[in-house]
């Protein structure tokens, strides 16, 4: 099973957010865990570490993932456009 890591940028996200879409948002990022790739979607792009959104409602949640090390690592946390931006 994987385990989850919140870079600073996202923990600072999810502060940001109402209380009740923070909770639900790391609910759902504890969830996904067991069957990661049948809910991620790969964002395209020339990156050095694959990237990956999840969405959550209106809200997507940018991961990469270490298979090696069996880590989920979320990099930035937004409205649903933030994707466009990778």
């Amino acid at each position: 099973m994987y385990a989850l890591i919140y870079s600073p940028g996202a923990q600072k996200d999810v502060a940001g957010l109402p209380r009740d879409m923070a909770v639900r948002i790391h609910t759902s990022l504890k969830k996904i865990k067991a069957d990661l790739y049948n809910h991620v979607r790969k964002l395209e792009g020339s990156f050095a570490v694959p990237l990956y959104s999840y969405r959550i409602g209106q809200y997507r949640c940018i991961l990469t993932i270490e298979d090696n090390k069996l880590v989920i690592f979320v990099v930035e946390i937004g409205y649903k456009n933030i994707s466009r931006k990778y």
